[in-house]
């Protein structure tokens, strides 16, 4: 997954994709260990911030109670929230239990439809690399 990953993260420079963080990220690179806390401080310094606010708050409660996300997801949950909260076309994840999961993605439409939010694709770094990677690699 890290190969993929950095091989996404050269990829979209390449193709000149727009990316975004949120203070939710900062806050779970925080709790990592290092070097991995380091390394991701670095990926995610310069990108773009996208606002939290109690409307995105609000989205997280109706995903909890309408089981889109397990109660102790909330930060899964929430990284979905502000997706759909600010029409990301994309959410990039490699958590398949709660977000990338294709078993959940008519609900997640649903509730997003009734919410009137726009839904992203739901995908992993590997599903937006078009073959251009190099599977020996890995």
């Amino acid at each position: 997954m890290k190969r993929w990953t950095r091989q996404w993260w050269l990829y979209k420079q390449r193709k000149c994709v727009s990316c975004h963080g949120s203070s939710r990220h900062h806050r779970i690179i925080s709790e990592a260990r290092e070097p991995k806390r380091s390394n991701a401080t670095r990926l995610i310094e310069n990108l773009p911030m996208l606002s939290y606010d109690e409307a995105v708050d609000q989205i997280v409660s109706v995903y909890i109670s309408h089981r889109l996300m397990p109660g102790k997801a909330m930060g899964d949950a929430a990284h979905l929230a502000l997706a759909s909260y600010h029409k990301c076309d994309f959410l990039i994840t490699w958590n398949c239990r709660n977000i990338a999961n294709a078993n959940k993605f008519n609900h997640i439409r649903r509730v997003n439809g009734m919410l009137g939010l726009f839904t992203p694709k739901l995908v992993t770094p590997l599903q937006l690399l078009e073959g251009d990677y190099d599977e020996q690699e890995c």
